[in-house]
């Protein structure tokens, strides 16, 4: 398929019926636009929902909301690991013209020529609507909130059209950056309340197929499985005006066939393709190759610890030794990945995270431990993972099956696909499965308050339960709060080391996100979601 064919193809889909708002061709006869503003992504898998706050909206997903969707505040941007990267620790407006911090709360000045893409002003009442949304929905959008001590409608005040007030429940650190993040967008109130029903008062099923916000793109036509195409919004308020007018994302499953479209210059970008892909795509020096480690993320082997045989913790440990962790490294990332194992014995825990555990691949401890356990005979169970990032994690998942059955343990593995993974996933039945965790929020406290807290997040998909380590967790985020440097050390390494010794997740490594583009691109931006941002974009 040549780039004419390809254009042709998606202005054919465009057109087609499907879910989402019925659009014009791509390029029509009348209104053609020119290349240079138009971009053409490739990917394995696309969004299962528009909406960040619908029920088991997958990592796609993410993207779409991010594109569609203002926030109040957002993140400057700096240089890092040799991209544009968000800046943790300074934040400017978005819908927000100014921001005063208080005390126990803080206040928020709208910019008022602010829009949603139906011409209806952006109010505060429309904010007060969408927060506490958020933290009523429940899952994921909500236990997000609570991560920053947003938890209750009462705390989102309306103090005119144009103001509106935060109180703060507690002292809390990372409660002002939680308002950055995807899951508090700003949402039309008036038009998603009248497609809301009795039995969805949130109006779930409307956004779940329909953009309703002031973002600088609007999804014109989306086609599950297959294709969204976004269009820039021109009245957008947030942020200089985009040079990429239109955005064609589609779904191409086969990864030769998506570097294939990249080699010929029929498509413009695609980010996740195998690695080996990425090492020779690099190497030929055709495309531009970006590879930046996730922020606060690792790709780890998951156990459920509430049930036989991974609820014993030697069970785990030999897990853990039987992990075939050089090969991964070498027959799965091709190097483009940071090891979270082989620690030196003696290694100091640090104030930090991710850190790499003292774990290594040691078959006969592991089949040690397994007799210790009583289950020298030999265990049968099943191993999950992500079909739509299967790039990475099926070969992890063949490597782990070979050397798990050398110490006993039986797997048959689980190949769920994308669009229900998070759902399965948050059933916390799956007995042994691999995933990523990255937290939003780049510090070590917050990782841990989604993953092993035993208020029991969707993220802690162990099922994990530990007291002592819901104290280290607690105390490190109130030691924040307070500045309490000494108190925070000690409770951030507390919680680490505890990780490492109850082993309800085993950490592989920290990914990297690989991102290929045409040499005329410019604009890759790196952050937290580690998806892309079209605003930046631009064609040469």
């Amino acid at each position: 398929m040549n780039r004419r064919e390809f254009m042709k193809s998606a202005s054919a889909t465009a057109v087609a019926s499907g879910a989402g708002v019925a659009a014009p061709a791509v390029f029509s006869p009348a209104k053609a636009q020119a290349r240079n503003e138009t971009l053409l992504i490739v990917s394995e898998s696309g969004p299962n929902n528009l909406d960040i706050h619908g029920v088991g909206t997958n990592v796609p997903g993410y993207e779409a909301s991010w594109n569609t969707y203002d926030r109040l505040i957002t993140h400057e941007m700096t240089e890092k690991e040799g991209v544009r990267y968000y800046d943790r620790d300074k934040l400017k407006g978005e819908l927000a013209e100014d921001m005063n911090i208080g005390d126990m709360s803080v206040t928020f000045k709208l910019k008022k020529n602010a829009t949603f893409q139906d011409g209806s002003p952006v109010t505060a009442k429309d904010v007060k609507w969408s927060l506490d949304r958020a933290v009523s929905v429940g899952g994921f959008p909500t236990f997000q909130m609570k991560a920053g001590s947003l938890e209750k409608p009462e705390q989102f005040v309306v103090v005119d059209d144009h103001t509106v007030r935060v109180d703060f429940l507690r002292k809390d650190r990372l409660t002002i950056p939680d308002l950055a993040v995807i899951v508090p967008c700003v949402i039309n109130s008036g038009l998603v309340q009248k497609n809301a029903t009795e039995k969805d008062p949130w109006g779930l099923e409307y956004t779940k197929q329909n953009t309703a916000g002031s973002g600088a793109y609007r999804v014109t036509k989306w086609t599950p499985g297959t294709e969204v195409i976004f269009e820039r919004f021109d009245d957008w308020k947030g942020g200089p005006l985009p040079k990429i007018k239109r955005v064609i994302w589609r779904m191409v499953p086969s990864a030769g066939n998506r570097r294939a479209l990249l080699e010929r210059g029929d498509a413009d970008i695609s980010y996740d393709l195998p690695n080996k892909d990425f090492v020779e795509l690099k190497q030929a020096g055709k495309l531009n190759i970006t590879s930046v480690p996730y922020s606060n993320g690792v790709q780890y082997i998951g156990m459920n610890v509430k049930n036989p045989p991974f609820d014993n913790p030697k069970v785990r440990e030999a897990v853990a030794y039987a992990i075939p962790y050089e090969k991964i490294m070498e027959a799965v990332l091709y190097g483009l990945g940071r090891p979270m194992f082989g620690a030196p014995a003696d290694a100091a825990t640090k104030v930090a995270w991710p850190q790499p555990t003292k774990f290594k691949t040691d078959l006969a401890k592991a089949k040690q431990l397994m007799a210790e356990a009583g289950y020298a005979g030999g265990i049968d169970t099943t191993l999950s993972f992500d079909l739509g990032f299967a790039g990475v994690n099926e070969p992890i998942c063949v490597l782990l099956q070979e050397n798990l059955a050398q110490i006993g343990i039986k797997t048959t593995i689980n190949k769920i696909p994308g669009a229900n993974w998070r759902t399965e996933l948050n059933k916390k039945v799956l007995p042994l499965y691999t995933n990523v965790f990255s937290g939003w929020l780049d510090y070590p406290e917050y990782f841990f308050f989604w993953c092993y807290h035993g208020s029991n997040s969707v993220f802690n998909t162990m099922s994990y339960q530990s007291a002592a380590m819901d104290t280290f967790i607690d105390g490190a985020r109130a030691a924040a709060a307070s500045g309490d440097k000494a108190a925070y050390d000690t409770d951030v390494k507390g919680m680490v080391d505890l990780a490492f010794a109850d082993v309800p997740r085993i950490p592989l490594y920290q990914p990297f996100v690989n991102v290929a583009m045409q040499k005329n691109i410019t604009g890759y931006e790196y952050w937290f979601h580690r998806r892309l941002d079209y605003r930046a974009f631009q064609k040469g």
